[in-house]
Parts: C-alpha cells; sequence; structure tokens
C-alpha cells in the first residue's frame, strides 16, 4: 500500500493541476461563456465560482460512488441527471437567499448543466478513480476555475468603473475605460491573460 507521504503528494499535484498545469480556463480553454459573460465585476463572478465548486464536487462524489456500477450506453445520461440535481440545488438558493446575485447573473447558474468542466471531471477523473481523488480533483478545478474568473473580473470592474468589490480602488482622477465592462472588454482581458499564460509557460515547461 502507498505510504501516507506519497498519497498526499498525489493529493497536492492533483489539486495543484486544477490550478495551473491544467487549469480549466488558461490551459483546457473550457467554460469559456461563463468566463466571459460574469466576469464585468468580481461578485458575480466569485458568485459563479462558488456554484461551480458546489457542482463539481457534490457530482464527483456521486459519480465516483456509482462509477462501479455505470454501464456504458448510461454513463452520460446518469453524469447529466446528477449534475443538473446539484445545479438545481444551486440555482434555487441562490434565488432564496441571494435573489439580486440571482438576477444578475440570469440564465449562466442553471447553463451549468452543460458547462465542460463538470462533464470533463465526471468523465476523466470520478468515473475512473477513488472518492478521494475525485473530491481532491474537484477542488482543485473549482478553485482554479473560480481563481481565473476573479483575476478577469477584478481587472475588468477595475478599469472600467475604478472599483474592486464595489470599493474605490483608483484616485478620482482616473478615468474609466468603459469598453472593459462591455464584451469587448472581456474578450481583449481574457486574450492578454492567455497570452501572459503561454509566455510563461514557455519559459517554464
Amino acid at each position: 500500500m502507498p505510504s501516507n507521504d506519497s498519497a498526499n503528494v498525489s493529493f497536492a499535484r492533483t489539486f495543484a493541476a486544477g490550478i495551473w498545469n491544467e487549469n480549466p480556463v488558461l490551459r483546457l480553454l473550457l467554460g469559456m461563456c461563463p468566463t466571459l459573460a460574469v466576469t464585468a465585476a468580481v461578485k458575480p463572478a466569485l458568485t459563479m465560482g462558488l456554484s461551480v465548486i458546489f457542482v463539481l464536487f457534490c457530482s464527483n462524489i456521486v459519480v465516483s460512488l456509482m462509477r462501479n456500477m455505470l454501464k456504458p450506453h448510461l454513463r452520460i445520461l446518469m453524469f447529466t441527471l446528477t449534475i443538473s440535481t446539484f445545479v438545481t440545488i444551486a440555482d434555487l438558493f441562490l434565488k432564496a437567499f441571494a435573489p439580486v446575485m440571482s438576477e444578475t447573473l440570469g440564465p449562466y447558474v442553471p447553463l451549468i448543466i452543460v458547462n465542460c468542466i463538470i462533464i470533463c471531471r465526471a468523465e476523466a477523473c470520478a468515473s475512473k478513480n477513488t472518492l478521494a481523488v475525485s473530491i481532491v480533483d474537484a477542488l482543485g478545478m473549482g478553485a482554479g476555475f473560480t481563481l481565473t474568473l476573479c483575476v478577469l473580473a477584478g481587472i475588468r470592474e477595475l478599469l472600467a468603473t475604478g472599483k474592486v468589490f464595489e470599493i474605490q480602488v483608483m484616485p478620482g482622477a482616473f478615468v474609466p475605460w468603459a469598453a472593459m465592462g462591455m464584451p469587448v472588454g472581456a474578450f481583449i482581458t481574457l486574450g492578454l491573460l492567455l497570452g501572459a499564460v503561454n509566455l510563461i509557460t514557455r519559459k517554464n515547461p
């Protein structure tokens, strides 16, 4: 049996992969729709990220527990039903306890059902690994997704309004870049982040 140290190292690598080497947005280019749509400000970006973490965490647990019972022709159907259950829970929770944020995010929370990140981790990890590995994978991928959304949103909100988390950061003389709060700002900022990541990985493969 593997030692506790080797198991801990394996878990750490799995978690770290979601943050950098297999970051779902910056490296795998998954989940582009919410990445571009909800990152005009940090609060909705963080809310979306936490919702994805919840769904990813819960669905990975269920898929991992039933992995030995999955039939090939029913696999995707079971993944979708499992994911949709937890997405519905997240959506109803936001509508009940954070109605303003739910309205701000609009259809993008229900659309987590078809988010490629969730399906990808269910297929690539949870359906083939133990519960512990699936949980760590979900947390790493979810954290990587959330961190990327928050960085993207922080840059856009700062340049578009001079604020971050609705707190004034830039001096009064700052002239807001209105375009950064528009869809074009999302594409420009994401493109620059992807370019920066490519440069870093070329220097440090």
